[in-house]
């Protein structure tokens, strides 16, 4: 095994284990929740992944037990943002990787955490994992994925009752509906992410290169094309009254009061 500091060591681990690149969100204290510095750490190490040929499978995991909380709001607050122009929260959410990324998902992937995990290509999960996107109940949208990406994973009628809702999900519901590939004992999903990755490492390259672009360009109406239709739906709501008063309530720990506006 190899292990190299990425471009902020102190957020994000990237180790090499016999063609496969295991990225860790190494931000336990705040559930490995994503500010600018760690996107940036993210996008360089996904980077990395895509550069090397020798590189055959990427796996996202988070340190501690927790896979993400999603945006770090301290530091977004402060004006932080972890997303990257032209490839979405943290480095990944809009960009379109050519290596096969496995998500290794222990505890909560909440938000962000869940587009994180929406974005790559499989994923493995621990049966106590929880998946969430609340932003509903805050006066948001998931604008990195969580529209564009689940109801294409799951069933649409399940997927809008999600979105809707904000309800969380669970792994063992998850893996019955399909967007789990493997469920796990907890603490063990990085070990059967990493099993999963050097299996599939171990086939022929351009086969692997062939099949997940072919599936990456599955339509002439991709997640490019997606995404570029839900931003002008999904602008005002992020720009409005409500949504401003949806973050003032979970700061304030009361219920919010909705204008529609």
């Amino acid at each position: 095994m190899t292990t190299t500091p990425t471009s902020d060591a102190s957020t994000v681990r990237a180790e090499e284990h016999d063609g496969v690149l295991v990225i860790t969100i190494d931000r336990p204290k705040v559930r490995n929740a994503v500010d600018g510095a760690t996107a940036r750490a993210l996008a360089d190490a996904f980077d990395r992944l895509d550069a090397r040929g020798d590189l055959m499978v990427g796996v996202l995991t988070g340190a501690g037990g927790t896979f993400s909380a999603g945006m770090d709001l301290k530091a977004y607050a402060a004006g932080d943002t972890p997303v990257i122009p032209g490839r979405g929260f943290a480095g990944l959410t809009r960009s379109q990787p050519h290596t096969p990324l496995i998500a290794a998902v222990e505890g909560w992937a909440l938000g962000g955490g869940t587009e994180m995990a929406l974005a790559c290509d499989l994923i493995v999960a621990a049966q106590n994992a929880t998946f969430g996107l609340t932003e509903v109940t805050f006066g948001l949208v998931p604008p990195e994925g969580g529209i564009v990406r689940l109801p294409e994973r799951i069933p649409r009628n399940i997927a809008l009752e999600i979105l809707l809702t904000g309800d969380p999900l669970s792994a063992v519901r998850a893996e019955q509906l399909g967007l789990v590939n493997h469920l796990t004992p907890p603490g063990e999903a990085l070990d059967k992410a990493l099993e999963l990755a050097h299996h599939i490492a171990r086939n022929a390259p351009l086969s692997i290169a062939a099949v997940k672009r072919a599936i990456s360009e599955r339509t002439a109406y991709g997640d490019q094309d997606a995404f570029r239709q839900q931003d002008q739906l999904v602008a005002p709501v992020l720009a409005s009254h409500d949504a401003q008063e949806g973050a003032h309530a979970f700061a304030e720990r009361r219920p919010p009061h909705w204008e529609g506006r």
